[in-house]
């Protein structure tokens, strides 16, 4: 791998991880509605689950969704579903009546669990491992190198929108407007599907 391949892939993570998308979208909702410290297991969660999950992209999923197609069918189906559920659940955490939050945020677990339905976590792990892999190293080495790269960039990047969410609660003072937030990012959140639905 050379130099410049080694940036365009920093670069390409970095670009895939801060831009808006399902998981950052729900880390805004889970800092305005919990705030930083109880979003912490979420974003490790996300960091630490998406690495992994470029790793067995490269090393095994690749393969399997050449031989067996209908693995792509099944795992779209299944994340449309999920993802409804999660956007209506988001958009209810805040009866209208009710000054606290209803509900906890995502565990470690949970939101290491989301990134196998989460369509941009697909797309950016897929698009890494084929695009910039170094085919001369071992299949391991290799999937390993990308895996790395997106833990190193991932983390900070969705700190940034955990972040802005605690910012933001600051400005939702009323269940009411706490409310109005939410209920958009679950509406953000079921349009982050739009490519999914269309391809």
């Amino acid at each position: 791998m050379t130099h410049v391949t080694l940036l365009l892939l920093i670069q390409f993570a970095f670009a895939s991880s801060i831009t808006p998308g399902p998981n950052n979208l729900m880390l805004m909702a889970s800092g305005a509605n919990y705030g930083m410290r109880r979003t912490v297991p979420h974003m490790l969660g996300v960091s630490l689950g998406h690495s992994f999950m470029v790793l067995m992209i490269g090393l095994v999923l690749l393969r399997a969704f050449e031989a067996f197609p209908i693995l792509n069918t099944l795992l779209t189906v299944g994340a449309i579903l999920y993802m409804t559920w999660l956007a209506w659940k988001i958009a209810t955490a805040v009866p209208p009546e009710a000054q606290s939050v209803q509900g906890r945020p995502f565990t470690f677990l949970q939101a290491a669990a989301f990134q196998w339905v989460n369509p941009k976590a697909w797309v950016m792990g897929i698009t890494a491992i084929t695009a910039f892999a170094p085919q001369d190293w071992s299949i391991f080495a290799g999937s390993a190198l990308v895996a790395v790269v997106f833990l190193c960039t991932n983390l900070p990047s969705i700190t940034v929108w955990a972040a802005l969410g605690v910012q933001v609660r600051r400005f939702l003072g009323t269940a009411r407007r706490l409310r109005i937030f939410n209920v958009t990012m679950a509406v953000m959140l079921l349009a982050s599907l739009y490519p999914m639905l269309m391809h």
